[in-house]
Formats: C-alpha cells, structure tokens, sequence
C-alpha cells in the first residue's frame, strides 16, 4: 500500500509539473511595440550598421519568430488588432486614426472587447504607456476601454520629439488630466514604464503593460549624443541613415531599461514578454526592411513582416525559432491564453503559446488578410489589401492597380507576377479575398453622426 500511495504522489507530481504554466501563477505580460521598426533595423538580424543588444538580449533568451506579420502597413489598424485579437476591419479600423475628422479613416467599435478588458476576468492589472492612437475622446480613450491606468500620447504621430505636440495640440495624458512633460518622448515612455513595474512588483498581482513607443516613426529625431555615438563608429553612413540608426538604438536602450528594471525587481522569471512593431519601415527615412519589397504603406512583404520575438524564462527555450506564420492579433489570444482564459467569441487571433512552449509548432490553417484605407490623392478613401494562403499571396497594392500573385516559397522578394499564368490561383484567392473584404464592410469605421 505503501509503495502505491508513492506511485500514486509521484504521478501526480509529475502531472503537475507539466500543467500548462496558466495553472500556476498568472505571469505577467508585457508587450512592447515600436512603431516603423524595419524587419532588418536590429543586429541580431545580421545588419551591421546598428547595435540594439536589448532586442538582441530579447532573441538569446527567447524565442525569434522568423514569420511575423502586423496586421496592416500602417499604425492605427495593427494597434486595433493587437487589442482586440480581430482583423482591424472587423473592429472598425481598417485605416489611420487622425485628430483631422476630413483624414480620419477609422472609428474603433465600442461593441469590441479589448485585451485590458478580457484580462480583468483573471484580475489583472492594465496600463498603456505611450503611443494609443485609437482614439482621442469618448468613449474611445485607454481608460474608458479598460486600462486602469494610461501614461502617454493620445495621437498618431508627435511634429517634435521634445515638445510632443500635433498641429500645436498637446496629445499627452496621465489618465486624462493633460500634462506637458519635459525631455524626449522615448525617455519619458521608458520612465514611466519602469515606475509602472516598481509599483505593480509592490501588489503581487499580476499585470498587462502595453508599452508602445513611438520611435522610429518620423520625425527622425535622436538625442545629439545618440547621433554622435553612431557617426563616429560608422565611417561612411549617411546622414539619413545615421539618424533614423540613432534613435532606434535610443530606443533599444530604454527596452534595456525595462528589462533591467523586471530583473531587479524580481519580476522577470514570471513575465512573459513579446517585442514587435506595427508595420514595416518606411523606406524614405533610411529604414531596413531586410530583403523584402517596399516598406510602410505598401501591402508588399517589406510593408507587412516586421520583428517578433517573445521571452518567457524558464518557458520559453532561449535561442529558439518558429517559421510559424504569425499575425499581431494572435497576440490577444496569446496572452488571455497564458492567463487561463478563452477568447471571447469572434476573435480571429490564434494563440502561439504552444509554439512558445515547445508543445507544437505547427502552421495554422488559415487566410491571412491585410488591409488599409487611408486618404490623399494617391487613395481617395479607398483600400488597399493582400491575402496569404499558405505560400500564395494576392495583392492589390493600391486601390487603381490590377491583382497581383506570387509564391512566397519561390519568390519572397515578389518579383514575378503569376497573375496571367495562375488563372485558377488567382481566381481562389481573390474569392477568398472578397470574403475578407464583406465581412469589414458590417462594421462602421466612421463615428455616428452626431
């Protein structure tokens, strides 16, 4: 009897130890977001002009996800599927969220469930430092659509990385008392990340920290001493490039910042952290987007893949890769998914967390649908849109252009269009395509007349 009971403790020991990590402590999570980071604008990735050894540190403790796509090429749409798990479309966000009503192409749904909001369920503690973009007044502002607590910048984009204003608006908030705080916007968003974490690590409970900077995005303005720091190692580099260089490693010094502080405060072993961006980089600032076509704006692979990589210590094997396809809304599923918790219904995002844990990597069965409206001459309101279908992609990449083809597998760079020669191809995927684009169209993405 003896020796079963023993049999029978030790099995339940070893049950319990492979227990997905969301039956024990809840971890943390914290997701960082750069905005117009390029595929290639880090040195892990083999680019030698830049030295980013936080986002670096990031690739040698966890995991590098080598297919890693935002949602959209451009900022508002890629945020709304980040917080919703949802094709932005479908949330009422297929374009850029702007303070000018006439060039304002989205109106995010109040009926949709944000991430903040599904993870309360679980008791977790929310805040959002940095750069929202999904609204600037009711009932679209970051505490009224579930954060407990905002400390950043409503807009889209700051004319001055210094005085942080919009056509002369100040955008800054805490919650939403306006303030006007001194000094560059990537230091204040570090500080007031890592002065987040000092109080979340005095309560004991766990918490989502959004952390989304609005580096590298234009105007490309690095602190002096970042520039002369990068000019003088860098013989040769152009002025552009040495600019656009110097406030992306101003940036990965603030990652390291924060990751210092979950080390010092002992948070880092229970905090799941995924780094990312919301679009390719933009070509016409210098940006490196590896060697995919285009860059921001465009439905191209160089618009579309960007970096990813997400550490779990002692979860997530250091050094490791997944060639799994994975969207920016699979980061909402993800993470209710390390928190015990289901998705809410009509969330398109599938959790990687398998893939994380080394459980399964294999690829999801699935469309994969990009899309952006936006304004100007060049779209008069209308859209753009790509569909992947395993190595297939169909492309329009601008609302006047004829579809486009081409296989991934054996064309990466997009270089041969297969239109004319894979009729049957290209009349499967366009099908397909008009499905995507039907179901956005049930969503209003224009506020109610008032």
């Amino acid at each position: 009897m003896k020796l079963l009971n023993r049999l029978i403790i030790a099995f339940l020991i070893g049950l319990a130890a492979k227990q997905t990590p969301a039956s024990a402590a809840k971890p943390n999570i914290l997701v960082i977001l750069a905005d117009d980071l390029g595929r290639g604008d880090y040195s892990a990735f083999g680019t030698k002009d830049i030295r980013t050894p936080a986002i670096d540190r990031l690739c040698r403790e966890g995991m590098t996800f080598d297919n890693f796509y935002a949602n959209s090429c451009a900022c508002s749409p890629t945020r709304a599927a980040l917080l919703t798990g949802r094709y932005p479309d479908r949330v009422g966000v297929p374009g850029v969220i702007r303070h000018t009503p006439e060039n304002s192409w989205g109106w995010l749904s109040p009926r949709v469930t944000l991430l903040p909001q599904a993870l309360k369920r679980a008791g977790y503690h929310s805040a959002l430092v940095g750069k929202w973009h999904l609204g600037l007044e009711s009932p679209n502002t970051p505490t009224e659509r579930g954060f407990d607590f905002f400390h950043g910048f409503l807009g889209d984009m700051m004319e001055d990385y210094w005085t942080h204003r919009r056509d002369g608006q100040n955008f800054m908030r805490r919650n939403r008392e306006v303030i006007d705080p001194q000094g560059h916007a990537t230091d204040l968003f570090t500080g007031w990340a890592c002065d987040y974490l000092a109080e979340r690590a005095k309560s004991g409970k766990p918490f989502f920290l959004y952390l989304a900077y609005n580096a590298p995005h234009d105007p490309i303005q690095p602190p002096p001493e970042w520039l002369a720091k990068v000019t003088a190692r860098e013989p040769g580099i152009s002025e552009q490039r040495a600019r656009l260089v110097a406030l992306i490693e101003h940036m990965d010094s603030g990652v390291g910042q924060v990751l210092d502080t979950l080390d010092r405060l002992k948070l880092a072993e229970n905090t799941l952290v995924i780094f990312t961006s919301d679009n390719g980089g933009a070509l016409q600032f210098g940006a490196n987007n590896g060697p995919w076509r285009s860059g921001k704006t465009h439905v191209y692979e160089g618009g579309l893949r960007v970096p990813g990589v997400a550490r779990w210590p002692g979860r997530v094997a250091p050094g490791s890769r997944t060639t799994r396809v994975t969207l920016t809304m699979d980061i909402f599923a993800t993470a209710l998914d390390a928190a015990g918790l289901q998705p809410p219904p009509g969330t398109d995002g599938l959790s990687f967390l398998p893939a994380l844990l080394g459980r399964c990597d294999a690829e999801p069965k699935r469309d994969c649908y990009f899309v952006l409206r936006e304004g100007g001459p060049l779209f008069g309101g209308k859209t753009i849109e790509a569909l992947r279908r395993g190595d297939w992609k169909v492309v329009q990449d601008r609302p006047t252009s004829p579809l486009e083809l081409y296989n991934l597998q054996r064309d990466p760079q997009e270089t041969t269009d297969l239109a004319a020669k894979e009729k049957t191809m290209l009349r499967d995927l366009s099908a397909a395509l008009r499905v995507q684009i039907q179901r956005g169209g049930a969503v209003p993405w224009q506020p109610p007349e008032k």
